[in-house]
């Protein structure tokens, strides 16, 4: 099995680098957090890093902050890349040169990007998948690793609403809270907001605006982006959840303007939307996916797709 090959090299490798996607969410954290407790609690001996540009959003999980890492560290390095379908996204290149490399994920398969690959879309999020890869190789859970991964399982799979949520998801989670950790903590650190976060919210739900097929969508320009004080990944990642309980809308978009693309996050709670998504260069999961575009234009011409779609699915 995959797991058993990945534990070997795990084994024979005294350095082990951990990578995950650019901007993370919650699973790219916490498979990352969670994975690199993981490693130190079982195997003491070895070095452990966790590398990427910061973690934002995610900052209060503990371990988040990363090591920094001199390039000469690769050498007869292990690398591990953590939640990530496309080598294009990953956060830190450098995983390339390393001695091998190994891949955690699941997304819908696009590429092979390292040595060995454990690829599954079965799970609802990268942490579940490396629960079941400690639980299967016999390793060692901890407090620290076990609220990191409950933490990546809550955020992917909303809170386990998602569709992508199975008895799986549920055994996974339940041999995390074997572990003393409080799920109180959590929570509130994931969904409770500050006024001014309230306030930006309402300024994006104004600016809903729907296609004849009612896809709802939300474009934000470069200047309107800078005016409203917030992040880029705020803005991109966190305002497309604004029109994801909108009554009678199957698919929702969500286009952010930077001054080198236009970043679109697409979510439906009832379709597959990934090849939308992979059809102008992007991926991820079936109905929780994104892409860049080049400009406005391109913009436009994918949300005519995602309303052709929609006629097309109710003839």
């Amino acid at each position: 099995m995959i797991f058993d090959e990945i534990l070997k090299t795990i084994q024979a490798h005294d350095t082990i680098i951990l990578h995950r996607h650019a901007s993370p969410d919650g699973d790219a954290m916490g498979s990352q957090i969670g994975l690199k407790a993981i490693l130190q609690e079982n195997f003491p001996e070895k070095k452990v890093y966790a590398v990427g540009d910061p973690a934002k959003r995610y900052a209060f999980m503990d371990g988040s902050t990363m090591d920094e890492v001199a390039d000469e560290t690769y050498e007869g390095a292990l690398a591990i890349v953590l939640d990530c379908g496309a080598s294009a996204l990953v956060s830190d290149k450098r995983y390339k040169t390393a001695e091998k490399t190994v891949r955690f994920d699941h997304h819908i398969f696009a590429e092979n990007f390292c040595d060995l690959e454990a690829v599954d879309t079965s799970y609802e999020s990268c942490c579940g998948l490396i629960t079941e890869f400690a639980l299967h190789c016999g390793l060692a859970l901890s407090p620290v690793s076990a609220k990191a991964l409950y933490t990546g399982m809550i955020t992917d799979s909303g809170r386990f609403r998602f569709d992508s949520t199975t008895s799986q998801t549920f055994r996974l989670a339940s041999e995390l809270l074997k572990q003393p950790f409080s799920i109180t903590e959590i929570y509130s650190q994931l969904y409770a907001d500050d006024f001014e976060q309230v306030r930006l919210r309402a300024q994006f739900i104004l600016k809903i605006q729907f296609t004849p097929q009612n896809v709802a969508y939300i474009y934000t320009t470069k200047e309107e982006l800078a005016a409203c004080g917030a992040d880029t990944f705020t803005v991109s990642r966190g305002m497309v959840s604004t029109m994801a309980d909108l009554r009678g809308v199957d698919i929702w978009v969500n286009f952010t303007e930077t001054e080198e693309k236009v970043l679109v996050e697409i979510r439906s709670s009832k379709y597959t939307v990934q090849p939308v998504a992979v059809k102008y260069g992007g991926g991820g999961h079936a109905k929780a996916c994104g892409c860049s575009v080049k400009d406005r234009a391109e913009a436009m011409a994918l949300l005519e797709d995602l309303n052709d779609f929609i006629r097309g699915e109710s003839k």
